[in-house]
């Protein structure tokens, strides 16, 4: 049989880890498959995942119905389904985790604190933990939002030995700044005598929604064929900023200790926009030591009809132009990062409220 095509994305450097997680999934067997057959080496989740997963599913009624006996918060409920399945996808992942050559490259399951504690760094901090606890998993990431009051908690959480998937990043200025919290924290364990080679962190670059808040504006500054175009070109520019940090001489004294660099990941990367190829964000952007996190959807299209190749540095003079058009047509593209961040934090919050007033319903 020939080799898949997304398991072929690994001899170019990059992971490919699954934006999608439920019970069916594992119970079935297709996780397993999917990591055998396809090379998936990951698996990302958050709450409108789990908002689906629970929703649309009798897979949690009875888990529901016990849990509900207790005194426990509806929040609470969900987070012990979602340790739970968590803990299982952390378990299948395990051999990947665990090779002796490379211990650590890859095998990750995030979990993400609740989407209400964005702006609230001290209760990001304490639940961070408390999830990092639960699950108990050296290969389990705690997703904390990349928000200006993220920062610290990041770097508190990297600091203590907590591996950190950062979600909701935008903008070059903010991803640089997540690096630097995570620089940050791995010093002070070093500074405090602790040890950072099994310490692990993503910084996820969020790119469809990117161009489809965008592209109106394109059209709007006679910019047209820059559609779709945009968060590949930041995507690729962020890139350069990880060579950058992650070769510095500071870098490299963390290195000497065993520290591992904090890997770009592509998220958010099923294409909405019909009139460009459905695996658009997975073609352009396949390149050494970063991640591309799909959702199965976009996993079943690569598989039918990709095109593995090393892209990610192809075009870098092109994307810079791309971004000097921009804010020569007076786009503030801080602006709309900002805008960007603001919305992704409320869509989040939206499945979370359905998903707690489901599992309420079902009390």
């Amino acid at each position: 049989m020939a080799e898949s095509k997304l398991k072929q994305i690994h001899n170019f450097g990059q992971s490919i880890w699954l934006d999608f997680i439920d019970r069916k999934l594992m119970y079935s067997g297709e996780l397993k498959r999917l990591i055998e057959e396809d090379g998936v080496r990951g698996v990302t989740s958050n709450p409108a995942i789990f908002e689906k997963a629970i929703s649309s599913s009798s897979d949690y009624d009875t888990d529901i119905a016990e849990l509900a006996r207790s005194d426990k918060t509806t929040e609470q409920i969900f987070f012990d389904l979602a340790v739970s399945d968590i803990k299982q996808a952390c378990d299948l992942l395990w051999p990947v985790y665990n090779k002796e050559d490379v211990v650590g490259a890859d095998g990750y399951v995030s979990l993400e604190v609740s989407p209400f504690l964005a702006n609230d760094t001290q209760a990001t901090i304490n639940q961070a933990r408390a999830l990092w606890k639960a699950v108990g998993k050296n290969n389990a990431m705690i997703k904390i939002p990349g928000t200006e009051s993220g920062l610290i908690a990041i770097q508190t959480a990297i600091s203590e030995g907590i591996n950190i998937n950062v979600t909701l990043l935008f903008s070059l200025d903010r991803y640089e700044a997540v690096a630097e919290a995570y620089i940050s924290g791995l010093e002070k364990r070093v500074a405090d005598g602790l040890p950072v080679a099994h310490v692990s962190s993503v910084a996820s670059f969020f790119l469809s929604r990117i161009d489809i808040l965008v592209d109106p504006f394109l059209d709007q500054s006679g910019l047209a064929e820059l559609k779709g175009e945009v968060a590949i070109a930041s995507a690729r520019l962020s890139y350069q900023i990880y060579k950058r940090m992650f070769s510095s001489d500071r870098w490299k004294k963390l290195a000497e200790k065993g520290a591992v660099p904090q890997r770009l990941l592509w998220a958010s990367t099923g294409n909405k926009n019909p009139a460009f190829k459905n695996t658009r964000y997975v073609e352009a952007l396949i390149g050494p030591d970063t991640v591309n996190t799909m959702p199965l959807e976009t996993l079943e299209a690569y598989r039918k009809h990709g095109e593995p190749a090393s892209r990610l540095e192809g075009n870098l003079n092109e994307s810079s132009v791309i971004m000097e058009k921009i804010k020569a047509a007076g786009i503030d593209m801080d602006a709309l990062t900002k805008q960007l961040e603001e919305e992704g934090i409320e869509k989040f919050n939206t499945p979370f409220r359905q998903l707690l007033d489901a599992i309420e319903k079902q009390r």
